[in-house]
């Protein structure tokens, strides 16, 4: 251990991937991690292959994937980005996140980060020497407090980020679902430009959002495109998370140096992904509307379920493929407890809403958060599981009777 850097010290192992290997080992039902577990997209599988036999096998860099991400911002959010000088491809989101951060914050730079919030970013934020400043959103709706965003911002503030992902329809929020509102977003941006301080987004639930609504980036909206780093990858649009293909876009100077820092960490995303991307990007507006309706009907479907079977839903997600469920008050569970008697007694595996919480607060051992980008077979055999444990009319009583110990 005293070989050890004191940030690799510090670091604990991730609890949700250490859920995951706990739901492989018990042959439980995984809604803790939030990959699909069905097949992803024919077409774009099948350009993988070709592209691996067609030898595209060593470092590359494909500009056609910047050209077309350009075209989409153009498109979606009537942004000009220069696909030459502004867009920086990454082995995923979370690489390109870390660059991004590695790019713009010293040592002691702070940087104001929304919780609950995704448990990379604080990583990320730390491993530079940067001090991530939590701003509480208010639950149960997961509002922002104007005045407490304001509260935080000191001399030394660098950077806000916006978590996987907060909307207005901004990318929809990780761990909650949560869409920010147009005035939400419209504080953030004043502020950051008021104060001249940037601003790091998520979005790589763009296309996953429900109920009508659409997504807009922060950087749409007037001051912020020079200030904003937007980071998102094919992940979770494409159902291929393991290909790791994501970028970054930015103003020309910060995306130069992500792309530095990118270069000598990585060097290169995965070459035939990269070709296969090509494919994804070109996917026909059908694709993206049946993505967002399947997704909606498996939100409305582990919701309900939820609901019937006791949890406190106040909050239903707007966005992402996640449920953030408040137990009832008549469970006297923690979070990890109730997750632990779940895997116990239904062979189902949730994450405990803890770990996503900074902050001090007692409901921050309140949540329990689901994944529900799984097939319709995985979801109803989740669902027989849980009901099992129900008594009588199928509420309360699984926590009063059930894990309430």
């Amino acid at each position: 251990m005293e070989k050890l850097s004191s940030v690799a010290k510090a670091l604990a192992p991730s609890p949700i991937q250490e859920l995951s290997f706990l739901a492989q080992r018990c042959n439980a039902i995984n809604l803790a991690e939030g990959f699909p577990d069905f097949v992803a997209p024919a077409h774009i599988k099948n350009a993988a292959v070709s592209a691996i036999n067609s030898d595209f096998n060593q470092y590359r860099h494909v500009q056609g994937i910047c050209d077309y991400v350009a075209q989409k911002m153009k498109e979606m959010h009537g942004m000009s980005i220069d696909p030459l000088t502004d867009i920086v491809i990454c082995c995923g989101q979370s690489e390109a996140f870390a660059a991004a951060i590695f790019a713009i914050i010293d040592h002691g730079d702070e940087v104001i980060v929304f919780d609950p919030s995704y448990e990379t970013y604080d990583t990320c934020i730390r491993l530079t020497g940067g001090v991530p400043v939590y701003v509480g959103l208010d639950p149960p709706y997961w509002t922002l407090d104007p005045d407490k965003l304001e509260k935080a911002f000191t001399d030394k503030t660098k950077a806000v980020v916006l978590n996987r992902p907060l909307l207005w329809q901004h990318s929809p929020h990780n761990p909650t679902g949560k869409v920010f509102t147009k005035d939400e977003l419209e504080v953030i941006s004043e502020v950051c430009t008021r104060r001249d301080v940037l601003a790091v987004t998520d979005e790589v639930y763009e296309h996953i959002t429900y109920d009508s609504r659409s997504h807009v980036s922060l950087a749409s909206l007037p001051g912020m495109q020079s200030r904003t780093v937007i980071t998102s990858s094919l992940s979770k649009t494409y159902s291929v998370t393991g290909w790791r293909v994501g970028w970054a876009i930015a103003p020309r100077c910060i995306a130069s140096a992500i792309r530095n820092i990118h270069i000598r960490l990585t060097d290169s995303a995965p070459a035939p992904f990269q070709e296969a991307a090509l494919t994804a990007l070109r996917s026909p507006p059908s694709y993206f509307e049946t993505l967002r309706s399947d997704y909606e009907s498996k939100r409305d479907c582990i919701f309900e379920l939820l609901v019937k079977v006791g949890f406190k839903m106040l909050f239903k997600p707007q966005g992402s493929f996640f449920v953030f469920a408040e137990l009832p008050e008549t469970c006297s569970l923690s979070d990890v407890e109730f997750v632990e008697e779940l895997i116990k007694q239904a062979g189902v595996v949730a994450v405990p809403g803890a770990g996503f919480f900074h902050g001090d607060g007692c409901c921050s051992r309140r949540y329990i958060r689901f994944a529900f980008c799984k097939s319709n077979e995985t979801l109803s055999a989740a669902a027989a599981k849980i009901s099992e444990l129900a008594e009588g009319d199928g509420r309360l009583k699984i926590f009063e009777h059930v894990f309430a110990l």
